[in-house]
């Protein structure tokens, strides 16, 4: 599992330092790095509706390139627990009678563009605040799953997506607030997936809905600060 993520890793690292590369020039304050404290909610066959009831601590940590005033690039490193029982879920056939739980460990790193609606980085603006919308990719893996079939991988895709708030505490420093969800294409998070509709046993869930997953979580950023060279007013253009 640790090769697969190193391998993704690699290229999200180079991805980032070339597109710093390219809008460096443009943008003064560019650059930013974070951390974020909350948690994992999984929704699947063993929690059903709106429910939080099954958040397991988690953090993150993460790169910013901001491309321009609206646009961002955002590589993170998000781990912690993911878990989830019969026992937190409505009660009906199915739960009271499966009584499944799971309990993981899960590390994603992601790559996302985030998109900031207000124009709160402008020196001369009163507005210290904005809401965003983020989306891109994400590759995860879990550890600590018991009994899982062997043809699935312990490696898997992920497209997170969701929204966020900022607000800036001074140049230099920032919170925010985000709520993220991550659509897969994976249904062995809990470990509970399709079985035999004809054997009314219990132990299988709905074949044609995956798990997912979110995070939520506050964080602190630390922006840097590129100084341009001044121009030379009186400096005129000669043409040869």
């Amino acid at each position: 599992m640790l090769t697969g993520i190193s391998k993704f890793l690699t290229v999200t690292i180079i991805s980032t330092l070339l597109i710093t590369c390219v809008f460096n020039t443009s943008f003064g304050q560019h650059s930013e790095v974070g951390f974020g404290l909350g948690g994992f909610k999984y929704f699947g066959d063993l929690s059903r509706g709106i429910s939080f009831k099954s958040i397991k601590p988690a953090g993150n940590v993460f790169f910013r390139n901001n491309l321009n005033k609206e646009v961002s690039f955002r590589v993170g490193i998000t781990a912690g627990k993911l878990g989830g029982s019969d026992a937190s879920t409505p009660i009906d056939a199915f739960s009271d009678n499966r009584g499944a739980s799971f309990d993981i460990f899960l590390f994603e790193v992601s790559t996302v563009f985030e998109y900031h609606f207000l124009k709160w980085r402008e020196e001369n603006s009163i507005i210290r605040w904005t809401p965003y919308l983020f989306g891109g990719l994400a590759i995860f893996g879990v550890s600590g799953m018991e009994d899982k079939p062997s043809e699935y991988s312990n490696i898997q895709p992920a497209i997170p997506f969701g929204v966020g708030f900022k607000y800036v505490l001074n140049p230099k420093w920032y919170i925010g607030f985000e709520i993220g969800f991550r659509k897969t294409f994976f249904d062995y998070l809990d470990n509970v997936s399709a079985g035999d509709g004809v054997i009314k046993d219990y132990d299988y869930g709905n074949r044609f809905d995956n798990d997912h997953y979110a995070f939520l979580g506050l964080s602190l950023n630390y922006a840097f600060y590129n100084i341009p060279c001044p121009t030379n007013p009186y400096k005129k253009n000669y043409r040869r």
